[in-house]
């Protein structure tokens, strides 16, 4: 696959926060290692899966080592990924091979199974939507529910699971929800309000009623946001907005089971928006093996 281009520095940023949170600091030390491991001894791991699923994130390894060696004061390890960022794995598989120093490898091993096994885990979850949306014109869609710290490296996993990226922050698109439109009296002037401040920022406008769906587009929103709608619902509203002569992208919000994605791609909605691909994955078991060699 590709497309979903490594979000490099904020790894960086997350391998060295997790490290320095294992160690005590980024002057830590591993007591149970140093205590126990001769810096001179090489060793040979691999990095396995456990469960079947779909990888992401496989540079944070290389980058987690090449962090935990410049920390310690140890030699370089030598990685080897042996698998795809967004191909499927079975259990037993061997994800890297890692040659270098024992003590290094020990030492970076648990932080580097915590973000691998993370990220695995969302483009695991993705996957399953995107295959059950298969053959439909809906895409499924991740959200801000994330990590903090770890939102960037999980909506490259939902990327690489085969979903697409909404927005990455406040910043980037305007969303009108229910607060917002009662802070602000009515869809209409919360709409106004931003298109006069931030005249270029693309706004989105969450909706609950058909009513609700031609107010928006009549103040000039062009992808609208269809809240805890039932398909039935749903479907009037996109017959309502297809009515009114304007391009409109439509998402549909809220309460989203896998058993029920392909009757809401069933109304034609271009999007599935799915806050569980990031707030309630599940990890995907990883494991470090040492190797006799």
């Amino acid at each position: 696959m590709s497309g979903f281009a490594f979000p490099t520095q904020d790894a960086l940023r997350i391998a060295r926060t997790a490290l320095a949170e294992d160690l005590g600091g980024l002057d830590g030390v591993d007591v149970t290692t140093e205590a126990t491991i001769d810096p001179s001894t090489l060793a040979v791991a691999n990095i396995v899966a456990r469960a079947p699923g779909v990888v992401a994130g496989l540079p944070v390894i290389d980058l987690v080592l090449s962090e935990c060696a410049a920390i310690t004061g140890g030699a370089p390890v030598l990685c080897e990924i042996e698998a795809v960022d967004g191909s499927a794995v079975r259990p037993g598989d061997v994800l890297a091979i890692l040659r270098g120093p024992a003590a290094t490898i020990l030492t970076a091993e648990r932080t580097i199974l915590n973000i691998l096994s993370r990220i695995c885990g969302v483009a695991t979850a993705t996957r399953a939507w995107a295959e059950v949306l298969e053959g439909t014109d809906t895409t499924v869609l991740d959200t801000r529910k994330t990590t903090p710290g770890m939102r960037a490296l999980e909506k490259y996993a939902v990327r690489a699971g085969g979903g697409t990226n909404k927005r990455m922050g406040l910043y980037d698109v305007a969303m009108v929800k229910d607060n917002h439109k009662l802070a602000a009296g009515s869809i209409t002037a919360a709409y106004e309000r931003i298109r006069e401040r931030f005249p270029d920022v693309p706004i989105q406008v969450e909706v609950t009623s058909v009513a609700e769906a031609v107010e928006a587009v009549a103040a000039g929103a062009r992808f609208i946001m269809c809240d805890n709608m039932s398909p039935d619902l749903l479907g009037e509203t996109i017959g309502a907005l297809e009515g009114a002569g304007e391009s409109v992208e439509v998402e549909a919000t809220g309460g989203l089971t896998l058993e029920r994605a392909t009757a809401y791609a069933a109304t034609g909605v271009d999007y599935l928006s799915v806050g569980a691909l990031t707030h309630s994955a599940p990890i995907l078991d990883i494991a470090l093996d040492f190797v006799d060699v």
